[in-house]
């Protein structure tokens, strides 16, 4: 059945977003996109026009505005954010559709993690998201503090409200390629990730982000694993980044006066460190991925260098396939760019 779902394989910002975008432009017919997780990580696109979106709660891979956008149970909605994108990105509103059982994040949840420390003792975006969750499984226990509500029962919601998992099926049974666009990275996994306490509040997998959007594994055909050439941590107490280097060193083996990057949600400056094989080896042999993509090989050397084995970019490249026992299916040199390799097949 045709499902992909794009996960991302370091700390997260590996490009899911630019990726998920090429891969529904690339599909044949009508796609459904769907957002799982919640808004405490960006997602960054460029649509047709050369426009840049980053978004935190509507996927970036609906940026063309020709999609179903998908909220289902296992996401967690900022409203806020929600109807602010709909409205940035003019998005037609009857082709969103939101779970009833999807969860709605209070303010309370982002006062609780405020509260908690949580942004300064692992580097949390203090999205709420996090309380969310707690709250979700916490099933109104009466000692604990947060409420939870779901979407069925949030009123700014309901025009959206509807069963997606009979939708999904129907259109699934059609053959319409649905496109789950994952969350932040396989280090940050609450369960896999082997960083914890300095993880996220969800597993960030293929298998969990499957489970989130309320499908089979049955209905899977691809699963694209994105990784970048220079991992990164966000900033503060985030956790270990073996590696670690600066921005100043990467600009000066690429000639480039400024490479700095900066977190979507919180704008700080992000911590940058060598690319580990052992972090992606585990990656992979969690998520089994059909498609690698490499983003962010401008920090290397040019697009042009990519069929030369003796240039920076071919050899580092080299290293890396060695290194994890596969081969480098799509390339990113830029935001906005996706290079395929001969060998790379496409459904």
């Amino acid at each position: 059945m045709p499902v992909s779902i794009v996960v991302g394989g370091q700390f997260g910002s590996e490009g899911k977003g630019k990726v998920a975008l090429e891969i529904a432009r690339r599909a044949r017919g009508p796609v459904t996109v769907i957002r799982v997780g919640g808004p405490n990580s960006g997602h960054t696109g460029y649509d047709r026009s050369g426009k840049k979106w980053a978004l935190r709660q509507m996927p970036a891979s609906c940026i063309d505005k020709n999609v179903d956008v998908v909220f289902p149970a296992g996401s967690y909605i900022d409203v806020e954010v929600l109807l602010s994108e709909i409205e940035e990105l003019q998005y037609p509103r009857e082709r969103v559709f939101i779970s009833p059982y999807a969860r709605i994040i209070l303010p309370e949840h982002k006062n609780w993690e405020r509260e908690a420390g949580l942004t300064r003792a692992i580097g949390s975006t203090g999205s709420g998201v996090g309380g969310a969750v707690m709250a979700s499984v916490a099933r109104e226990a009466s000692n604990f503090p947060l409420p939870s509500l779901d979407a069925e029962h949030f009123a700014p919601l309901h025009q959206f409200v509807t069963d997606v998992a009979s939708s999904m099926r129907s259109q699934l049974d059609k053959g319409v390629r649905v496109v789950i666009e994952g969350t932040q990275g396989f280090g940050l996994s609450l369960l896999e990730g082997g960083y914890w306490p300095k993880a996220t509040s969800r597993s960030t997998t293929a298998a969990a982000a499957l489970a989130e959007a309320g499908l089979s594994p049955l209905d899977v055909d691809d699963v694209t694993m994105v990784i970048r050439s220079y991992p990164i941590r966000v900033a503060g107490e985030s956790g270990p980044l073996v590696g670690e280097t600066t921005w100043e060193e990467i600009g000066s083996k690429t000639g480039k006066s400024d490479v700095r990057e900066y977190t979507t949600v919180t704008q700080k400056l992000r911590r940058v460190g060598h690319f580990d094989h052992s972090l992606v080896s585990r990656a992979i042999a969690a998520n089994s991925p059909t498609r690698l993509v490499m983003n962010h090989l401008d920090y290397i050397g040019g697009k042009e260098d990519l069929h030369n084995t003796r240039s920076e970019v071919g050899i580092f490249l080299k290293e890396v396939q060695i290194s994890l026992g596969r081969s480098i299916d799509w390339f990113g040199f830029s935001p906005y760019d996706v290079m395929v390799s001969e060998q790379s097949a496409w459904h």
